[in-house]
């Protein structure tokens, strides 16, 4: 008796299973592939349209698809990760986001490429949210600030290196694929993802799993889908009669939604997302913070990209590679954002938008004085301080939303804070591109770009007046 008594003890209190070096790469090689094909098909869409006589509105449900179906499923995914492990849930929308891939790379029509990139969103949405959740039930202390860092340094970079991927893989159309490889690329890099997850990604799971919330679930799902559909398609398809009156309903399902999820939690039902964890001020104002730096951040990325290729002519890999001192300035600075947080708390994030501030001005002037003969050696000093100042805000954003969040709830935090990016960063392509795309016929390229990245800069001033009610100190 007293034999199995000491054997419950050992199993009520042993410690919780490490994630080592190698399953925080794998991880983090997950994390990488949904943002990456967020933006990796942007330079693609003039390719695809020809090849598959796709109309504009067509091309936009090919980029709208994919990050509606996204942001819709995120938290319901990390809530069936807390449910039936999130490993499983990893590994299961691991290979299905390498099946729909390889859907969408032999796709031979619009509509069907269209219906594969919501299932890619949907497999999307099953695996990321059990990275972060992961990573959370898996470290603590300086491990922890060392792997959230490098997940938002991740991040970061996946999203700057999507373009300059795509640029490149259209250019080289390797095999005669063209278009295609910017998607079929995801496969091997699934299938090598998947061997070393099942070797070296450990199970975890919340200890009280909760049940999901149907109600919930429906409500999110229609808030999102009322707010980002007619946002994101409504200027290719004319702004027909149907997107106004959804975006006259998104109030209501957003109301309502919330109500539900209120009253869930009083009556001690856990919902999708539990009010009571918006109580932690870490993570509420870090999230409040999330959404015009996503905005800016995506928008800077659709408008640049157009306004380079098709405003200063150049080639989809000039283009591309005019943004890698980005990647390469937020590369090196993010490392160093677990020892500035130490040192001085919070405010690296208010220094870093400055610092983004000062950038996007620089290619404020850059494009006013050298318009249209924009390149490389012209933009590197503006995007390289941008992607600095990026580097010093988003990976600690993204660590102080979750420093507060109990084990047990990693996944519901997880699903909560990259649903918030996700739908900023659809947001961002349709607010700042419509903004973009509706000046150019009155003011030309060079004055509407010129008028987006102002907009931009007051989206990145929002963000540093924000970052001032952050917790001064970080977990």
């Amino acid at each position: 008796m007293s034999e199995t008594v000491t054997t419950r003890a050992v199993r009520t209190t042993a410690a919780p299973p490490a994630l080592g070096g190698l399953g925080l790469f794998t991880v983090l090689l997950a994390a990488a592939l949904p943002l990456i094909d967020f933006f990796i098909v942007n330079v693609a869409l003039p390719t695809i349209g020809r090849d598959l006589a796709a109309s504009e509105a067509v091309l936009e449900l090919v980029v709208a698809g994919y990050g509606v179906a996204y942001a819709v499923l995120l938290v319901l995914g990390g809530r069936l990760g807390d449910l039936f492990g999130r490993r499983r849930l990893f590994l299961g929308g691991m290979a299905a986001f390498g099946l729909t891939s390889l859907a969408c790379g032999v796709a031979p029509d619009a509509w069907t490429l269209v219906a594969a990139r919501i299932a890619q969103g949907a497999s999307a949405a099953a695996m990321l949210p059990q990275v972060l959740a992961t990573i959370q039930a898996t470290t603590s202390g300086a491990r922890r600030a060392k792997a959230m860092s490098l997940y938002g340094a991740t991040a970061g970079l996946a999203m700057v290196a999507g373009q300059i991927l795509g640029g490149v893989l259209v250019a080289a159309d390797i095999a005669g694929t063209g278009w295609r490889s910017v998607l079929l690329v995801n496969v091997p890099v699934v299938v090598v993802g998947y061997v070393l997850a099942l070797r070296v990604v450990p199970e975890t799971r919340s200890q009280r799993p909760e049940p999901v919330d149907g109600p919930g679930t429906v409500l999110l799902a229609v808030s999102l889908l009322t707010l980002l559909a007619p946002l994101t398609e409504g200027r290719a398809a004319g702004w027909p009669l149907w997107t106004w009156l959804s975006l006259a309903a998104f109030p209501f399902a957003a109301g309502a939604f919330w109500a539900v999820e209120r009253r869930a939690d009083r009556a001690g039902r856990t919902p999708l997302v539990p009010p009571s964890l918006l109580a932690l001020v870490s993570l509420r104002r870090g999230l409040v913070l999330i959404l015009p730096f996503s905005i800016g951040f995506s928008g800077f990325m659709f408008v640049i990209a157009l306004a380079l290729q098709q405003g200063a002519r150049l080639g989809p890999v000039p283009a591309g590679l005019a943004l890698a001192p980005m990647a390469v300035a937020f590369l090196f600075v993010s490392l160093a954002g677990p020892r500035l947080i130490a040192r001085h708390g919070t405010r690296v994030i208010t220094a870093g938008s400055a610092v983004q501030g000062v950038g996007v001005l620089l290619i404020v002037l850059t494009v006013w004085r050298d318009w249209p003969h924009l390149g490389f050696v012209s933009l590197l000093p503006g995007v390289a301080v941008a992607g600095a100042g990026q580097a010093l805000q988003l990976p600690n954003v993204m660590r102080i939303v979750l420093s507060e969040v109990p084990s047990a709830r990693a996944g519901v935090g997880s699903g909560v804070m990259v649903t918030t990016q996700q739908s900023s960063l659809a947001l961002g392509v349709a607010t700042l591109g419509t903004l973009f795309l509706t000046l150019v016929p009155h003011q030309g390229m060079r004055d509407a770009l010129v008028t987006t990245l102002l907009v931009q800069l007051a989206g990145v001033v929002l963000t540093g007046l924000l970052s001032l009610r952050l917790p001064r100190e970080v977990r």
